[in-house]
């Protein structure tokens, strides 16, 4: 039996686009989300970063540097805003002296629960996507 046919250049394209029209109406919905918060999008990420660590409540300024594919002193600043609108604390590191650990507190805890309330539907379209267009066989 001959392999079946790979999709077409075309049928790519359409994947691609597709799967690129998802992922903007997904970030744009985010930016919409936070924005009526009264937050920003990157004051947002920022607080989801600090929890997604497996098995700790807080991530560190680098940690959260990389996740936001950001330097470490632009990180420092929006976390000296985040500070100042009471969503998170920085805590000098117990076990490494050297980073500081920046940790939610209640006000961002619930903001944060609220946005990620909001963003459930739209990560599922969007992870629908996603499987969409990495089924598409070679």
């Amino acid at each position: 039996m001959p392999p079946k046919p790979g999709p077409t250049d075309k049928e790519r394209f359409e994947a691609l686009s597709d799967f690129r029209f998802r992922l903007r109406s997904f970030l744009r919905f985010s930016e919409d989300a936070a924005r009526d918060e009264g937050i920003t999008v990157l004051q947002y990420q920022l607080m989801l970063h600090t929890q997604g660590f497996p098995g700790r409540q807080w991530a560190t300024i680098g940690e959260i540097a990389e996740r936001l594919q950001a330097q470490p002193h632009g990180v420092v600043a929006l976390v000296s805003r985040c500070e100042e609108a009471g969503l998170v604390e920085r805590r000098a590191s117990e076990v490494d002296r050297r980073q500081v650990e920046v940790h939610l507190l209640p006000a961002g805890r619930k903001k944060l629960a609220r946005l990620a309330s909001l963003h459930a539907d739209q990560l599922a379209q969007l992870a629908e996507a996603v499987g969409l267009a990495s089924s598409q066989p070679d």
